[in-house]
């Protein structure tokens, strides 16, 4: 920098300076050392870990379980899982040892990798997450795994779209004031809170869902949306909706360039789901609904479902639980009714407290035995029920089942 660029600069500070006090009708006197007070001090920069996993381990008896034998032993889930703060930022990373490391999905992630996404969180009504995140369709589905009233999640399970790897915007905690904490990693309605909530997500083909199949990474892609309105413990209600692409998936024609242009079918899978969940003192009560089409791509292959949950605290350590989940569905020409109802008993090893509370019961199932007993009605056991129901397997009980499960979670 030669002395002119110099010279140059001193004289514009000085005639920026002057012109300020000229305008604020001072006079201008010599510079007092300056002290800014509006500084904080020095913050330490801080980051939090959390390490944390559940195991579920049970037996199955009944013809609804298995036809070779008496019984058998099953690893519903083996997750170790780790999540990670730090300011705005959060990230979570889940895995499940009771998948294998096949990528057979197409999402572009083994299914050993259940959640692995970031998170930035600028506002409670703003947070952004990417990677390989619980979509937000279907309000049984975003409940976790080891808080759920019965050992299985119903047949509709597989209506949901499951996790997906894309990008999502949310919301919680709007209208009402600050009435919850909002961390970044929410997928589901995890807290009670009053006031609306919101997710959007734009992710790849949802081939983890039991409804779309052959999904290959970037050829095609799937958009969801979810409106809540929570009330405190006494109302969760939500409405969601989504599309997957090209359900079918491809058959892989291509053109001079490789890309694809044609496929096995054009039909795109769509959602309605619509969920309430309530607590009232001892008592819990849901109900939800789906309606699909377009189940795997196939046009006329179409489903509605109807869960209905009730459970009761009967002792600080004993909950009655009653599931009962009906669908209809039509393939073609094929259609069925059928259903399954749970008739439970939920068994809290050493209780971190006594609460009822939809938020405690959180802490209530780290210790936890349940017993069901499944009653499969109408179609359940009928070859037009197999072919309208059970396209990929899953909770879906033909014949009557008993199901007993430990859980252990940290």
């Amino acid at each position: 920098m030669n002395k002119e660029t110099i010279k140059l600069g001193v004289v514009t500070a000085a005639l920026l300076m002057g012109s300020t006090a000229l305008m604020a009708g001072g006079d201008i006197t010599p510079m007092e050392p300056m002290v800014n007070t509006d500084v904080p001090a020095k913050v330490a920069w801080k980051s939090k870990h959390k390490f944390f996993g559940f195991s579920q381990i049970g037996v199955g008896f009944g013809d609804g379980v298995t036809k070779t034998g008496d019984y058998k032993f099953q690893a519903d889930r083996i997750r170790l899982g780790w999540k990670y703060f730090s300011g705005p930022l959060a990230a979570k990373v889940f895995l499940d040892f009771a998948k294998d490391g096949s990528n057979k999905n197409g999402i572009g992630v083994p299914e050993l990798i259940k959640d692995a996404f970031i998170s930035y969180k600028l506002d409670d009504a703003l947070v952004v997450k990417a990677g390989v995140i619980k979509t937000p369709v279907g309000m049984g589905f975003t409940i976790p795994g080891w808080n759920l009233d019965v050992i299985k999640r119903g047949f509709d399970k597989k209506l949901a779209f499951e996790r997906d790897f894309g990008i999502m915007v949310s919301g919680r905690d709007i209208g009402f004031g600050n009435n919850g904490k909002v961390n970044g990693l929410e997928m589901g309605h995890e807290r009670p809170w009053k006031g609306f909530g919101y997710d959007l997500m734009f992710a790849g083909q949802a081939g983890r869902s039991g409804a779309v199949i052959n999904a290959n990474a970037g050829n095609g892609e799937a958009y969801m949306g979810r409106l809540m309105y929570d009330w405190g413990q006494e109302l969760h209600a939500e409405v969601s909706y989504g599309v997957s692409k090209e359900a079918g998936g491809t058959n892989g024609a291509k053109d001079v360039k490789k890309n694809v242009i044609a496929t096995t079918d054009l039909e795109d899978y769509k959602v309605f789901n619509a969920g309430i969940d309530s607590h009232f003192d001892r008592a819990n009560v849901k109900a939800e609904y789906y309606h699909t089409t377009g189940i795997r791509g196939v046009k006329g292959w179409d489903m509605n479902t109807l869960a209905l949950t009730g459970t009761y605290y009967l002792t600080d350590t004993i909950e009655a639980a009653v599931k009962y989940i009906g669908g209809s569905g039509d393939k073609g020409s094929t259609s069925a009714d059928a259903a399954n109802t749970y008739i439970g008993l939920n068994y809290y090893i050493n209780p971190k407290n006594n609460k009822m509370d939809r938020k405690s019961r959180r802490s209530r199932n780290r210790h936890r035995i349940q017993l069901n007993y499944v009653l499969a009605s109408g179609d359940a056991g009928d070859a037009n029920a197999k072919t309208v129901f059970k396209y990929a397997g899953g909770a879906f009980f033909q014949d009557d089942a008993v199901l007993l499960q430990y859980q252990f979670k940290f």
